[in-house]
């Protein structure tokens, strides 16, 4: 019976697998023979970071069974951390697509720690009051942000929280600008790497529900006094859980924010930009 339900869990793993493949392959062959807009074209890369988010939310929200509000604040983390790490590495690295996996990389990570941090005092709270206090996560997220500048030169990485002064020297270039946000980004982001994070998002989800850990998460969420009196570690995971969840949403933010091509239009303030997603 376990051999069965294991197989039955592996095929509709590797079904959910193909539909995402085959997706892949039938929007290569319309974007080649021209059937959709570039508008739809760039649209795509975003389809993917957003399907990444909804996945490592669900791992909070419906494998875990907490409710998690601020959950944009680890992809907000992982696309300012990612795209700084691209563009530091963008000035060695001629391919695009190293500075992007690297970039993703980096969100992954920074989202995973801030995510561990937060999730220590925060996941002793549940229901509406985790709910609230994670919203408020977000927002803290989104003030410092709003308050952050990052420049690069050739003596490297600037930061500043008190204005866009970051003592560049010549030649080098602003990053985060503040209220701004990210400014010169280069496009890296493609509908395949969009597509490959998918599938390994899927992948360590898939591995992680139908591993030992897995039903202990999902043990926590069924009957919390009932795993606890078995002597599941609530907390451990609890935190395993909330930090995966984050470390993919981070990973998503790099590749939504390396999707956009940021331009200041010239002589114009420098808050005139355009926003270029397709090619």
């Amino acid at each position: 019976m376990k051999n069965r339900l294991k197989n039955k869990t592996t095929r509709n793993n590797f079904i959910t697998y193909g539909v995402v493949i085959l997706i892949y392959i039938v929007m290569q062959i319309l974007t080649a023979s021209g059937s959709i807009s570039s508008t739809m074209q760039g649209l795509l890369v975003p389809i993917c970071a957003y399907v990444v988010m909804a996945i490592s939310l669900n791992l909070t929200v419906g494998i875990l069974g907490e409710l998690s509000l601020g959950h944009a604040g680890f992809m907000s983390v992982g696309a300012f951390t990612g795209v700084t790490a691209a563009m530091a590495l963008s000035g060695r690295v001629s391919s695009g697509i190293v500075c992007l996996i690297v970039g993703m990389v980096v969100g992954a990570v920074f989202a995973a720690i801030v995510g561990f941090l937060i999730g220590i005092p925060v996941l002793r709270l549940k229901g509406d009051y985790l709910a609230i206090v994670t919203l408020a996560f977000g927002e803290i997220i989104k003030g410092i942000f709003n308050n952050l500048y990052v420049g690069i030169d050739s003596n490297g990485l600037h930061m500043s929280l008190l204005s866009d002064k970051t003592d560049l020297a010549e030649g080098g270039k602003l990053i985060i600008g503040g209220p701004m946000g990210l400014t010169s980004i280069p496009r890296y982001s493609t509908f395949t790497i969009g597509i490959i994070l998918v599938i390994i998002t899927l992948i360590v989800v898939f591995h992680l529900v139908s591993s030992r850990q897995g039903r202990a998460i999902m043990a926590v969420r069924d009957n919390r006094i009932a795993a606890e009196s078995i002597g599941v570690n609530i907390t451990k995971y609890k935190l395993m859980a909330f930090t995966v969840s984050a470390a993919l949403a981070g990973a998503s933010g790099t590749l939504f924010a390396m999707n956009y091509s940021i331009y200041s239009l010239p002589g114009l303030p420098s808050p005139a930009i355009i926003y270029i997603t397709s090619s």
